[in-house]
């Protein structure tokens, strides 16, 4: 429980509007109260702290607790070869691994430390939706100065990461793995390597994640339908462009690389850039850099092994607005997971990771030093990390092994394995959903209408639940699903996923169990499309 202080009620007027200081704390001390006035469930729907919610929690058991606690706040970060002024968990970039086993409960408190409300969305985990961490929607805001507790029980093992679900924080330096093991890991493996893929354009001359949104729509004009369907219903505390205050200011020797008040720096819309395997375009911004846990390429993280190692390597596309094709020179990777779900193993010389999805493969470390590039597709650069089992100088930040262009496996092209198959079933109900808008009005949208916090899309308990996706735009989008995993219902026997591409002009199908009630939002993982309106909600009705 968060009890209001001095700090918390001067910080509290410049919080966003409407938020309050009581609002953003864990109410009756549980980490279960408060959320039902931001849920604010039109009559008929479930609200995201009711009894339904309360129940699906009960069936998922209550394991050891496992308590952690985050700081959310502005800080230096070192990204290899030079330090830049942004926001992270902690100080550190990516943030503080944490890692519980399925079955646990996790209590996990976050002080915000920032001078904008901000929140924490669990990307990928089914969880009980008053601590799913959107803004307006299962929880308010939680403001400067104060602090929140989640508490949830986590069911499934896998690999997943949290992030803010407010503005454009997440394309700052606000996220972090959560790793959960399985109490019974069928897996054998000698190390385990978790690799989080980003790109970054925070605090590099100028530049802010809100000035960038701000471009794309001022930039690129304002179609019909834009309007500011992002700001509603979501916490778009950080969208002002007053990126940063005089006690976040950098030091004199940093100011070329640190944002500006104003959020003003270069042009960071990106021109011509494209990519067969994305169908067209490859994405709206221009980044500097990409990094590999945080890294540059000029500067790049190690991981060590013996040769002959068996290694786990969990991937995690945690870029705003970026695909990446990873290769390891040298190496085939064997996939056993996707988002989290296990598959029929499958070999490959590279995959391709859009926004918010994840990857687990093995590796047997042959003797040497070898680079792991993350080619950020379509856009002409690449991270970089290496695996080091012996001597040997590290490679060139502008290495591109041969596996780039070797066998390459999208999601597609897996199955799940047997035990998380979903059943066969016809679907209860079909949603239809068109991604429609376009750069010219930088109007994303779900069928030409700009995220409202009242949307629903009902849904019914116990229902096999089908989402079709006809992508109407020229742009590839990642598509999200909160609390729940998908099968890929276009091929026999698809991956259990909670992301995936939709290619331009193309339509993706899954099928979902109806099995944890509440508000759940369905977005594009793209941070600025999402931004710009294409997000809405599934309701379960009460």
């Amino acid at each position: 429980m968060c009890f209001p202080t001095r700090r918390t009620v001067l910080a509290a007027s410049v919080a966003a509007a409407g938020t309050g200081v009581l609002a953003a704390c864990s109410g009756d001390g549980s980490g279960h109260g408060g959320h039902g006035s931001a849920g604010a469930a039109p009559s008929g729907y479930v609200d995201p702290a009711g009894k339904e919610v309360a129940a699906a929690e009960r069936k998922r058991g209550s394991g050891p607790v496992r308590s952690v606690r985050l700081t959310a706040a502005a800080t230096p970060l070192d990204l290899g070869d030079r330090t830049v002024r942004s926001w992270s968990y902690g100080g550190d970039l990516p943030g503080k691994e944490v890692r519980v086993t399925a079955g646990d409960t996790l209590s996990l408190t976050l002080a915000n430390h920032l001078r904008e409300a901000t929140s924490l969305h669990w990307h990928g985990i089914a969880l009980r939706n008053d601590m799913d961490g959107v803004p307006g929607l299962t929880q308010n805001p939680i403001a400067p100065g104060a602090d929140f507790t989640y508490r949830f029980t986590v069911a499934h093992p896998g690999t997943y990461w949290f992030h803010p679900h407010s503005g454009t924080q997440q394309d700052r330096g606000l996220y972090a793995p959560l790793i959960v093991d399985d109490p019974k890991e069928p897996l054998s493996y000698d190390k385990e390597w978790v690799v989080v893929l980003d790109d970054w354009v925070d605090g590099v001359d100028g530049s802010t994640p809100d000035a960038v949104l701000k471009e794309l729509r001022s930039g690129m004009g304002h179609g019909s339908g834009g309007g500011n369907g992002g700001h509603e219903g979501h916490d778009m505390s950080g969208m002002s462009g007053m990126s940063m205050t005089a006690d976040e200011s950098p030091s004199p020797a940093a100011a070329d690389e640190s944002p500006s008040p104003t959020g003003s720096g270069p042009s960071r819309m990106m021109m011509g850039a494209t990519s067969d395997l994305l169908g067209g375009d490859a994405g709206d911004v221009k980044y500097p850099y990409y990094l590999v846990n945080g890294r540059t390429p000029q500067a790049p993280s190690s991981f060590t092994a013996r040769p002959g190692d068996r290694v786990r390597i969990r991937f995690v596309n945690a870029g705003g607005d970026t695909a990446f094709r990873v290769a390891l020179g040298g190496h085939t990777m064997t996939v056993t997971h996707t988002d989290g779900f296990p598959v029929r193993h499958a070999t490959t010389d590279a995959l391709l990771l859009g926004m918010g999805e994840r990857y687990d493969v093995l590796v047997t470390a042959d003797d040497g030093v070898f680079p792991l590039t993350a080619l950020a597709e379509g856009k002409g650069a690449s991270a970089l990390a290496v695996l080091r089992t012996g001597s040997g100088a590290a490679p060139s930040a502008a290495v591109r092994p041969r596996e780039l262009e070797g066998r390459l496996l999208t999601a597609e092209k897996l199955r799940a394995a047997d035990p998380v198959a979903l059943a066969p079933r016809e679907p209860d109900r079909t949603i239809r959903l068109q991604l429609t808008g376009g750069m010219a009005g930088y109007d994303w949208a779900f069928d030409k209408k700009p995220y409202t916090k009242d949307q629903r899309h009902p849904v019914k308990a116990g229902e096999r639940v089908r989402l079709v996706f006809a992508n109407s735009t020229s742009m590839w989008h990642p598509v999200h699903l909160h609390g729940h995993t998908f099968s890929l219902a276009n091929v026999a026997g698809g991956p259990r996923k909670d992301t995936a591409i939709v290619l331009p002009n193309g339509t993706l199908t899954v099928d979902f169990d109806a099995d944890n009630p509440g508000l759940w939002m369905v977005h594009c993982h793209n941070v600025y499309h999402s931004e710009a309106g294409m997000m809405t909600v599934l309701g379960y009705r009460a």
